[in-house]
């Protein structure tokens, strides 16, 4: 039934999107061309170019729109705005870049500029508008479903306020059912309980329910099988929330394999089409980013070699994705054998054992770049959580809970712990909680934010000794 509703809703969200980035690809052809706020020069295109673009339009926004999650994901107010946005703009990044490569004819950029602003607002808009329309038709012309929560402890609270919050669902809560007696008859969240849980099928009568969900503690699922027992001449339907949530540390959710569940409670994103695409764009913008830089990367080697003594590369062994090592390149910033006296250590503020012009490479971060030789071979990614030595990761995996949780994702040469602040010789916990909200959130678009935001906020750092 959850399925059927949200189905249902998320069908008027498409239509509704698609009759409005209509109306606002030919409004935008109108106001450029008929309303013009800057002078026309070229003549007024026909309308027919503008006809056969548009099936491109639709299927790029649609396209875009799902794999950022508009469709796939509930969002609060805000949240749902800042996707709209950013979906729109990379729809409009991705419309340009076809348009600049594969033109037929001379499209306008404000046509494309008009589209995405009138589109944005117009989404906005219009979904405010369907979102209270849809749920005053709901309960206008259908009945609300009773749902019966079988518990009353945090995960059972957690379920009733989700269903609260998405009245588009048309669910309403009837209560709790606790197996405390203590509890029967009080009120947790504005909701009653109705009763023990051994007064299941009296209370599914009384009060008409049409949906159970189980969400009791671990501690009570021996009493499952009995209840099921109970209710099966019941016209119900059943849901089951397990409560495994708080052990889920990555990427969690269900799958169906042959008729079995799965309940994953941790899981890698480079699986499948996601790693090939990762790494596509790794090889493809690396590439570029060495034929670019490589006139400066020539300028810093040879800086090296005639200000101190030693290789121009330096060499350290790093863990990366599923725990294995590789040898990470590093322009030489330190003195030969730095490490002779104190070992494994990060730098600190005016270590002595930097060079002058590691000095300069390590606070603007360009000793990093023979990395992108790492990421060509596939031992890194652009994006990622940076890696560590194994001597260090030895101390910290005993002391950082979910530290070695980091290593299910490639390592990176810049990454969002990094932009936010967190590297050097700064909070350790931090960082990994930045890490592991980058892999729990991961998708193309979020790499694309970091290395933009990479551009002005990775390489000076305060924390870059």
């Amino acid at each position: 039934m959850f399925k059927k509703r949200i189905q249902v809703f998320r069908s008027f969200l498409l239509l509704n999107d698609l009759l409005v980035l209509t109306a606002c690809w030919f409004g935008a052809f109108y106001l450029r061309f008929f309303i013009p706020l800057i002078p026309v020069t070229k003549g007024i295109p026909p309308l027919q170019d503008y006809l056969f673009f548009f099936p491109f339009v639709l299927l790029t926004c649609s396209i875009t729109f799902y794999l950022t999650g508009i469709y796939t994901r509930y969002f609060n107010r805000t949240q749902e705005w800042l996707a709209l946005f950013k979906a729109s703009f990379v729809a409009l990044m991705i419309l340009v870049f076809i348009t600049f490569f594969f033109k037929r004819t001379d499209y306008s950029r404000l046509v494309f500029l008009y589209f995405s602003l009138m589109g944005y607002l117009g989404l906005i808009l219009t979904r405010l508008f369907l979102k209270k329309y849809y749920i005053t038709l709901q309960r206008r012309y259908f009945d609300l479903e009773q749902v019966l929560i079988v518990g009353a402890r945090e995960l059972a609270q957690r379920v009733a306020q989700t269903i609260v919050n998405h009245p588009e669902l048309g669910l309403l809560v009837s209560g709790f059912l606790s197996r405390s007696p203590q509890k029967n008859g009080t009120r947790i969240e504005g909701l009653e309980v109705l009763g023990l849980y051994e007064d299941i099928d009296r209370v599914i009568r009384e009060k008409h329910i049409n949906l159970v969900i189980f969400a009791m503690p671990l501690t009570a699922q021996q009493k499952l099988e009995s209840l099921l027992n109970q209710i099966r001449d019941e016209l119900v339907d059943i849901k089951i929330v397990p409560d495994l949530y708080r052990l889920i540390t990555l990427r969690g959710g269900m799958e169906e394999f042959e008729g079995l569940p799965f309940i994953n409670l941790r899981e890698s994103p480079m699986v499948g089409w996601s790693r090939f695409f990762k790494r596509a764009m790794d090889f493809s913008l690396t590439a570029l980013i060495l034929i670019l830089l490589s006139p400066g990367l020539l300028l810093i080697a040879l800086a090296i070699k005639v200000s101190s003594p030693g290789p121009v590369l330096y060499r350290q062994t790093r863990m990366g994705l599923d725990g294995k090592v590789f040898e990470m390149w590093k322009f030489r910033s330190m003195v030969v054998d730095a490490e002779r006296q104190t070992g494994p250590v990060w730098a600190r503020k005016g270590d002595p054992r930097r060079t002058p012009v590691g000095r300069f490479i390590r606070r603007l971060s360009l000793d990093e770049l023979p990395q992108l030789v790492n990421v060509l071979r596939g031992e890194m990614s652009l994006v990622g959580p940076r890696p560590e030595r194994p001597e260090l990761i030895h101390s910290f995996r005993g002391k950082i809970p979910n530290y070695m949780l980091r290593h299910k994702m490639k390592a990176g040469m810049t990454g969002w712990a990094q932009i936010n602040g967190w590297r050097g010789n700064t909070s350790l916990p931090k960082r990994i909680e930045h890490d592991l909200y980058y892999i729990e959130n991961w998708s193309l678009v979020f790499d694309l934010k970091i290395l933009i935001k990479t551009l002005w906020k990775g390489f000076i750092n305060r924390e870059a000794y």
